[in-house]
């Protein structure tokens, strides 16, 4: 958290110069990474602060006249994932899910890096599960699974996952598959 910082601010320009497009990104993604760091540490009000400081940056950056309409790395998207993700870390899992779906209906979503959609996928599983939704979370897997198989076979995070989603009984087909697949069951 605290490298993070200080890096956003070696990037963050004087307010009366104008930030370049990928500036406002990397201090965005850093800002991002910060946030999701202090709600690892616990820190509700840094992790609130920082997400909203990027949040401001991706406004900024979303409509910026010189971005590269391709530059789909950072924006008010990857915000309000974090964001999902502290909700979460918090246990407000509700409001975690609730800013998830909206995150995921957007079009900026389908832009997003496969690997960043299927590590989000991965990780809000937690949520579905404490909301007591093994089924939801199943699907998220499988998702994730379809999007960057790398993700979800490789992450520890994904077998912790799965095998919580086994554990409760309610597995699909899909779900059972993708268990078999990653050797968390036989065939």
């Amino acid at each position: 958290m605290a490298a993070s910082i200080t890096a956003v601010r070696q990037l963050t320009p004087p307010p009366s110069h104008k930030p370049a497009p990928d500036d406002l990104a990397l201090a965005g993604t850093l800002l991002v990474e910060a946030a999701l760091s202090a709600a690892t540490c616990r820190d509700a009000t840094a992790a609130r602060d920082l997400a909203d400081h990027a949040a401001r940056l991706a406004g900024t950056h979303d409509t910026h006249p010189d971005r590269d309409s391709g530059d789909i790395a950072f924006g008010s998207t990857v915000v309000d994932l974090a964001r999902a993700l502290i909700a979460a870390s918090f246990g407000d899992n509700h409001q975690a899910i609730t800013i998830h779906q909206y995150a995921t209906s957007s079009d900026a979503w389908g832009r997003l890096p496969a690997e960043h959609r299927a590590a989000h996928l991965i990780d809000i599983t937690r949520a579905y599960l404490d909301l007591g939704n093994p089924r939801t979370a199943g699907q998220a897997l499988v998702t994730a699974d379809r999007i960057a198989p790398a993700e979800t076979r490789i992450r520890p995070t994904a077998r912790t996952a799965l095998t919580a989603v086994l554990r409760t009984g309610t597995t699909t087909a899909d779900v059972t598959r993708l268990a078999t697949t990653i050797g968390l069951t036989r065939p």
